[in-house]
């Protein structure tokens, strides 16, 4: 039996597929947790009490607060070998990249099938890696991105729509500082304006 957690704060779609996992004979589901940081909570306190802990962790990239990679960040620091499965309505390339290097061994859509799931939990669990072939197709396509994390981090915020001074005060930059940020990225993805920038980066992979 394989015990495993699912987290998504989409409650629907999360219980929706601990139902559909608890299906499976080999599968067994201990808790369903709406964050990232509910789950360390509840790993920690099962730790304390000597309740059962998973062997594979189900985690929805897009969850409220920290993200579903960053919590594999922190659950890895409690168990090493801990294998996770991210899940997510929106892929992209760099998403991979970044959940490969953080030791993430699964990387699905939630198109999914029940099926499917199934075996990329019993995949991540055995030690090998599931990736969605699409996925790892477009991957290897976008090639490697030129951006720096700081230019990533300031094109994505361009993509809000908000002025240069708005996204100045959220990555906490100045205007002008911002502004060579946007600058030196439109000119490695060849686009005219931020905004152009934004779309080819995204287009590409990059972000």
């Amino acid at each position: 039996m394989i015990p495993i957690t699912i987290t998504d704060d989409e409650a629907l779609v999360a219980s929706s597929l601990a139902t559909l996992l608890g299906l499976e004979e080999d599968l067994a589901v201990l808790t369903i947790c709406g964050s990232g940081e509910e789950l360390l909570t509840w790993w920690r306190r099962q730790a304390t009490t000597g309740g059962p802990l998973p062997e594979v962790c189900v985690l929805d990239l897009q969850l409220g607060g920290m993200d579903g990679i960053d919590t594999a960040v922190q659950l890895r620091e409690l168990q090493e070998n801990l294998a996770v499965l991210i899940v997510t309505s929106h892929a992209r390339p760099r998403q991979l990249k970044r959940a490969l290097a953080a030791g993430v061994r699964g990387f699905v859509p939630k198109t999914s099938t029940a099926a499917e799931f199934a075996t990329a939990i019993r995949s991540v669990h055995a030690g090998r890696r599931y990736i969605d072939p699409e996925l790892a197709a477009m991957t290897i396509s976008a090639g490697q991105s030129p951006l720096t994390p700081r230019e990533e981090e300031i094109l994505t915020l361009a993509g809000k729509g908000g002025s240069v001074e708005e996204i100045a005060a959220q990555a906490h930059l100045a205007p002008g500082t911002t502004r060579n940020y946007l600058s030196q990225a439109m000119s490695k993805v060849g686009a005219q304006n931020r905004f152009e920038a934004y779309t080819r980066a995204r287009e590409l992979g990059w972000l």
